[in-house]
Formats: C-alpha cells, sequence, structure tokens
C-alpha cells in the first residue's frame, strides 16, 4: 500500500493493543516473553519531520517527553508508528511510575519500544509479532538516549517470571507467536504481575488506570 493511501485510510490515533491479565504466564513454545515496564504507554508516530508522542486515549504529550520525541526524529525512515512505554527509573535502576507522574521527570524519560506498526507507509499491524519486532530492530540499530529496544526474554516463562519478580520489577508479557496487532484488550497479549509490585495496587485501583 502506498504512504500516500495509508495515510488516508488509517486514523490519525490508533488503539493500543492492551494485554490480558493472567495468574501465571503461559508455558511451553509459541509464546514470546519481554519485561513489564512500569512506565506510561505512549505510541510514538512520525510523519516526515514531524513527530507526535500520543497517550493511549490519543492526548499528545509530545512536549512533555522531548527526549525521546528528538530520538524518534532522529530515526533513519519517512514514516512510523512504534508502541512503547516511557519509563523513568530510580538509582537503582528499577523503573518507578512514582517518579514519572507524581515528580514529573518527563524530561528523563526512556521509551522501551516494543511493536512497530507502521513503518514508510508500510502498515505492519497484520504481519506475525516476530517480524514486526525484527523490522523494529532494524529500524532503531541501537539503543540511543530516550529510545531503547524491549527485547524478548532468553528463558522460560515461569523462569523469566521468577526472576523479574526477585528484581522488583513490574512482571511480563508474554505475546502469541504469529500473532497480529490487536487495538483493545486482546488474548494475544498476556501480562503476569508481580505480586509485590506497586503497579499490582494501581491496577486494582481505577482511578490509577491509564
Amino acid at each position: 500500500m502506498s504512504l500516500l493511501n495509508l495515510r488516508s485510510a488509517r486514523p490519525d490515533f490508533i488503539e493500543p493493543c492492551l494485554p490480558t491479565r493472567t495468574a501465571h504466564p503461559p508455558l511451553g513454545p509459541g509464546w514470546l516473553h519481554e519485561i513489564k515496564y512500569d512506565g506510561f504507554r505512549l505510541m510514538a508516530r512520525r510523519d516526515g519531520r514531524r513527530v507526535r508522542l500520543l497517550t493511549r486515549r490519543g492526548y499528545d504529550w509530545t512536549q512533555r517527553f522531548r527526549l525521546i520525541a528528538d530520538a524518534v526524529g532522529s530515526l533513519r525512515c519517512h514514516s512510523c508508528l512504534i508502541d512503547g512505554e516511557a519509563v523513568v527509573s530510580d538509582d537503582e535502576g528499577i523503573p518507578d511510575f512514582k517518579l514519572l507522574i507524581r515528580s514529573r521527570r518527563y524530561g528523563s524519560a526512556q521509551f522501551y519500544a516494543f511493536d512497530l506498526l507502521e513503518l514508510d507507509g508500510e502498515d505492519l499491524r497484520g504481519e506475525p509479532i516476530e517480524k514486526r519486532k525484527h523490522a523494529l530492530t532494524q529500524l532503531l540499530g541501537k539503543d540511543r538516549a530516550g529510545l531503547l529496544i524491549s527485547q524478548p526474554i532468553d528463558a522460560a516463562a515461569d523462569v523469566a517470571f521468577k526472576h523479574v519478580c526477585q528484581l522488583g520489577l513490574e512482571g511480563i508479557v508474554s505475546k502469541k507467536v504469529g500473532s497480529r496487532y490487536e487495538s483493545g484488550r486482546s488474548s494475544l497479549w498476556l501480562k503476569t504481575i508481580n505480586p509485590k509490585a506497586p503497579a499490582l495496587q494501581r491496577l486494582e485501583q481505577e482511578s490509577w488506570r491509564r
């Protein structure tokens, strides 16, 4: 599909895929597992020189996250749409949602990119997750200030989840191999939350859901 046709066909905002919560991560082959970062979900959209960072409800927060916006603007492409999480870490390197929201340290936030929905006019949402991840890695090339690659965990789900919990991280997200990108709540993505993570309390309080 041409860039012109894609622009006329797609909405300006695409609702992100939301993982379904599960008590235990799925075991066996057929899943990719990634760290679930305790941050703020963003869609990074670039069209030419223009970069916008949209929240999961479509609000434009580009000016709050200038470091991230500048990093997306430095990529070698004409257009892209990247799904990821804006994160601020504490002195021990653990993502801390309070530092991001209550302390308003937006300027130092890093964007962990984990999916690529569009690249140079090509809609990638119908492609399998592993192809989108490969395209994302090719686009980013390497980590840079403001923009990092969220890599799959090279371990079995139960081992990965146990280790993530020991580190004090929020949990893991498991994504079905071969799956397309689905907006809204999806069973193709499953999230398993660390029972001791602060995010669990927020998850159970609707006023904190974002």
